[in-house]
């Protein structure tokens, strides 16, 4: 087997991998948001400047997540640019 194929198949499965990590935290971290929510609409002691401090920071931590997976993605993306280009000389 070529060195080019294994490397390719080699990021494709840790592109893969990330993926399914990613996609699973995403899911665990939306389901908390929820669950924080609930809990803060029927929280009567908790103050309206608290519950906007924690929304700004939900706000704020989506938007991070949003720029690490861009930032991933990005690197992917490069990475098979490199084998592309790399591809088409071998040729």
């Amino acid at each position: 087997m070529e060195p080019l194929k294994i490397a390719k198949q080699v990021v494709g499965f840790n592109k893969t991998a990330f993926e399914n990590t990613f996609n699973a935290l995403v899911t665990l971290q939306e389901n908390a948001e929820k669950m924080a929510d609930s809990m803060m609409s029927q929280a009567a002691w908790m103050p309206d400047d608290g519950k906007k401090v924690i929304n700004d920071w939900v706000a704020n931590f989506k938007s991070g997540r949003a720029h690490f997976k861009q930032g991933v993605d990005d690197a992917f993306g490069k990475v098979d640019g490199y084998f592309d280009s790399f591809d088409k000389t071998e040729k």
